[in-house]
């Protein structure tokens, strides 16, 4: 078929301390905030580095242990949490993904952070990389 040409959006990564590493990323990197809200549970900050996007996700408020990103730094501490990639049509890239017999998250595009459709794919089926798709 057609190529489906992807970009990298950006990639998650999960941290107890967002504040630090904007400071860091900006240092090293010359990165700025672009974006913030609060999303899900959680303080989503996004760095614009060249024309890609870091997203530093951080537990806000409450503490609940069964949020997926308080789940992944009690087993694993921060790091790189997932990478997401644009894409025109998020159903067309699930349903390449489940012909491809990738097991999505999401059976079913969902809101995500700054407004996009998102939907999420198994790391089981993706080599431990969680996945997301991001529309436009």
């Amino acid at each position: 078929g057609p190529r489906v040409g992807m970009d990298v959006h950006h990639a998650g990564i999960a941290t107890e301390d967002t504040a630090a590493l904007v400071t860091t990323f900006g240092d090293l990197l010359d990165a700025p905030v672009v974006h913030e809200e609060t999303f899900d549970g959680l303080s989503v900050t996004f760095l614009e580095v060249g024309g890609t996007l870091l997203e530093l996700l951080e537990p806000a408020g409450e503490e609940d242990a069964n949020d997926p990103i308080s789940r992944y730094l009690a087993e694993r501490g921060g790091g790189v949490h997932h990478l997401a990639f644009e894409t025109e049509d998020v159903a067309a890239a699930l349903d390449r993904a489940r012909d491809l017999g990738i097991e999505p998250i999401d059976d079913e595009p969902r809101p995500g952070a700054m407004g996009h459709e998102v939907a999420f794919l198994h790391p089981a089926s993706t080599g431990g990389v969680l996945v997301e798709f991001v529309g436009h």
